[in-house]
């Protein structure tokens, strides 16, 4: 244990503590700007410097361990002063018209800037301005850049995709797509983690409320939104409001008072996805068991719910992709349902109803216009796509105050879901939500709901055997794209195998979506997650084959998995043109 001194208080830490966190043990809490533990740890913003009695230059606590018998001043008279002159310095190179930045009330600089009363700035402006596609559905703005270099090691150290790097030296350095390339040139797959670990408003998602507003104003058009799993669980975190008060259903209500016709539950289509995936699932362990020894190295079944994965999937192991599940996610089907089943239900052409979906991703703009997702008509299945963030915003321009909504009821016949529909949203969700009814599909009985539940966890390769009636089923969930790419290096070079592997681009799954709201240095995944456990267990319904409309929506409609029209829709080619896997 190393002994210091900070601001008057004894501290006694580990050796190799840095300053920063030794302050935090005895709650002493240094501002800073760059800094993510474990990830961005270079000082570059200067902002957290501290006092260190009987030395004339100050240093920085984020990265310098402890060293005994230090005396340290957080917020002395010199502190305050260097640390004022550090930020207006970052001022004088931002973009500071707050009222009109996506992140105003929760960006770090402003609330920095607002602690240190800074009122007026004694430097000259001098801000970067580089061109940017504004249809791209990630939209960085260099004005507002503080060059932190945390989106860089976002993206290296966690997503491992080299998308950002540093362009230029000195007073000229900036940020930019690696390599000299547009973002429409990069293998950039939408993740959107960079989105949600910058401090400032420099990245986020492309806006697409003005195309909601028109289509509400619109008295031609019917509108029909749908609500993805993890959404539930953060669309009032910005209000404050508990648990109990932020509901799926007070979500509803929330919804039904913006206007929109009908609201309607992903996790309806997710359990879809369950008897359409599940049904691949089986195939591909029939497909198994008559492999030859010869044979049995074949690549596994991957899941395909996640567009952030898929990308990844298709730029970086092309060699690969055919052995995704061709089933489409949630969003894509619900949006073919709608514009098929639903809309014949009540009578209109497709043309006439505008599919919106509210997702916690920002590659689910992107899925929603991929050539070939269509399966309905000449529009597209899926016209907007809003993350939780537009969602939060959209509360926030109608004035709904979440508390004193009353709870309302989704609508049918695309609204009722199983928690096996729900967990979608967590990381292992997918796999878990499978086996429940692969079992069922195998075996004609129900497994017990939380029999599959090894398959839970945040951290890294979740890995899981099964027996089912005497067959070996090898599973395998990962979140996070540099877990995926160590997967799918050991699966190439042999030193794995699995029969079934589920994939999601972010880390902790779709709760810690790349379109949900920011905590700025919090991680909200492990936060978030128990909420979808949660709702499983108080569902009635615990399996996605038990689901009474989608039933009936096979019944009435869809006549079975894997049926032609089910192929037809629901799937993102036919099953005769997919080689074996």
């Amino acid at each position: 244990m190393v002994n210091l001194t900070i601001d008057g208080k004894k501290v006694s830490v580990a050796e190799g503590t840095t300053i920063m966190k030794a302050a935090a043990s005895v709650g002493i809490m240094i501002p800073h700007l760059c800094y993510l533990e474990g990830i961005n740890e270079i000082s570059a913003c200067k902002v957290c410097v501290v006092e260190l009695q009987g030395k004339i230059k100050l240093m920085t606590a984020c990265n310098n361990p402890v060293e005994e018998g230090m005396v340290l001043f957080t917020n002395s008279p010199k502190v305050r002063r260097v640390r004022k002159t550090n930020v207006e310095l970052i001022l004088s190179q931002h973009d500071c018209r707050c009222a009109t930045c996506v992140r105003s009330g929760n960006c770090s600089l402003q609330t920095l800037a607002n602690d240190l009363d800074i009122l007026e700035n004694p430097y000259p402006e001098d801000i970067e301005r580089m061109p940017w596609n504004k249809e791209f559905p990630l939209i960085r703005d260099s004005a507002k850049c503080i060059k932190c270099m945390r989106c860089v090691q976002i993206c290296d150290k966690i997503q491992n995709m080299h998308i950002w790097d540093v362009q230029n030296t000195g007073s000229r350095t900036t940020v930019d797509v690696s390599g000299n390339r547009l973002i429409e040139e990069s293998d950039c797959s939408l993740c959107g983690q960079c989105i949600t670990h910058c401090p400032t408003g420099a990245l986020r998602e492309r806006d697409d409320l003005d195309k909601v507003y028109e289509a509400l104003a619109d008295p031609d058009k019917i509108t029909v939104v749908q609500v993805a799993p993890a959404v539930r669980t953060a669309w009032a975190e910005s209000f404050g409001v508990s648990d109990e008060i932020a509901t799926p259903k007070r979500m509803a209500a929330a919804l039904k008072r913006i206007g929109f016709d009908y609201v309607f539950d992903t996790n309806f289509s997710a359990d879809v996805t369950i008897m359409e995936e599940g049904s691949e699932l089986i195939a591909h362990i029939r497909e198994k068991l008559a492999r030859t020894s010869v044979q049995s190295q074949s690549m596994p079944l991957f899941t395909s719910c996640c567009p952030g994965w898929v990308s990844f999937m298709r730029s970086q192991y092309p060699q690969c992709a055919e052995y995704l599940s061709t089933t489409k996610s949630p969003q894509q089907i619900f949006g073919a349902l709608t514009n098929s089943y639903f809309a014949e239900n009540i009578g209109v052409y497709p043309d006439k109803i505008v599919s919106i979906s509210v997702m916690p991703c920002v590659a689910k703009k992107a899925e929603a216009v991929l050539p070939g997702i269509d399966s309905v008509s000449d529009g597209k299945d899926v016209d907007i796509v809003l993350t939780t963030r537009e969602f939060t915003r959209l509360l926030r321009a109608e004035h709904i105050i979440p508390e004193i909504l009353p709870e309302e009821e989704f609508d049918s016949p695309l609204g009722t879901a199983s928690g096996a529909g729900v967990i979608f949203g967590v990381t292992g969700g997918v796999m878990e939500a499978a086996l429940r009814s692969a079992y069922y599909l195998l075996t004609g009985v129900n497994p017990e709901p939380d029999a599959y539940r090894i398959v839970r966890g945040f951290g890294g390769r979740k890995e899981a055997e099964f027996n089912i009636q005497g067959i070996t089923l090898k599973t395998c969930t990962v979140s996070g794209l540099s877990e995926a790419r160590l997967l799918m290096e050991d699966l190439l070079a042999g030193r794995v195998q699995y029969d079934f592997v589920e994939v999601m681009a972010c880390p902790g799954g779709c709760v810690g979506g790349g379109g949900q709201p920011i905590h700025d240095g919090v991680e909200y995944a492990d936060i978030r997650g128990p909420k979808l456990y949660r709702l499983d267990k108080e569902n009635t319904i615990r399996y996605s084959h038990e689901n009474p409309e989608v039933q009936t929506l096979y019944t009435k409609y869809l006549k079975k998995p894997l049926s032609e029209k089910a192929e037809a829709l629901l799937h993102t080619m036919n099953k005769s043109d997919a080689k074996e896997v």
